[in-house]
């Protein structure tokens, strides 16, 4: 009975280790929009309020997919209502997959998706979506930048990057993104629990981590008025 009780309290650990490290990155995503939404030169409010969602990567890491490569973990928050248009909800948690990806200087770097229509929010709930083929992306305009048209104005997401206090468009086309259910089911202590849960059914309510990125969305962005 020791044994098993013992063995009982270390999987129990190991548990609570896992759901940390999920708290610590919606706890730095949250940080990451922060300062970005702060940025003079940072996302139009004019295209922030036309978002259905928006996917935050705090560190998207080169070379883990060799010398090309690249990977971050994030995670994805949407307005409630069905096409998307209500206030913001609890996230759900993202990987981002890219290979030849030309970032800014330095190995570091955050990358903010707008995701633009319901079509493009549904598709990225169906699991794995490749950006270019499947849902297309352009570099998104900084603040105080003229709106382009299309592409830009016609892109499904739009994409930027932040690196060394630097803020701007950026190409993802060709990368990957995939929902990351076991790291929701960690976050939110369930054992199945896919993205579409979170985000269109609300099976879960909004945990401590998210507060300050939930509570910043719907504060710069109560809702989409178009």
């Amino acid at each position: 009975m020791k044994i098993i009780a013992t063995l009982a309290l270390l999987l129990l650990c190991v548990l609570a280790a896992f759901a940390a490290q999920e708290d610590q990155r919606v706890r730095q995503a949250g940080q990451a929009m922060s300062e970005i939404l702060s940025t003079p030169n940072g996302i139009p409010q004019n295209l922030l309020n036309r978002a259905a969602c928006i996917l935050v990567f705090p560190s998207v890491q080169k070379g883990a997919f060799g010398v090309r490569g690249s990977y971050g973990r994030g995670v994805l928050a949407c307005r409630s209502g069905s096409r998307y248009a209500g206030s913001w909800g609890p996230p759900a948690l993202y990987a981002f997959e890219g290979h030849g990806v030309k970032f800014p200087a330095g190995r570091n770097t955050a990358v903010i998706l707008l995701v633009m229509n319901f079509e493009a929010a549904r598709s990225l709930l169906s699991g794995r979506v490749k950006l270019g083929p499947q849902v297309s992306i352009a570099p998104g305009p900084a603040a105080g930048t003229p709106e382009k048209a299309s592409p830009v104005t016609d892109a499904e997401i739009l994409s930027y990057s932040r690196n060394r206090g630097m803020f701007t468009g950026i190409s993802l086309a060709g990368s990957t993104l995939r929902s990351d259910a076991n790291a929701d089911q960690k976050l939110y202590g369930k054992k199945k629990l896919t993205a579409k849960e979170i985000i269109l059914d609300r099976e879960v309510e909004i945990p401590a981590c998210a507060k300050q990125l939930v509570s910043l969305l719907n504060s710069k962005s109560p809702s989409n008025p178009s």
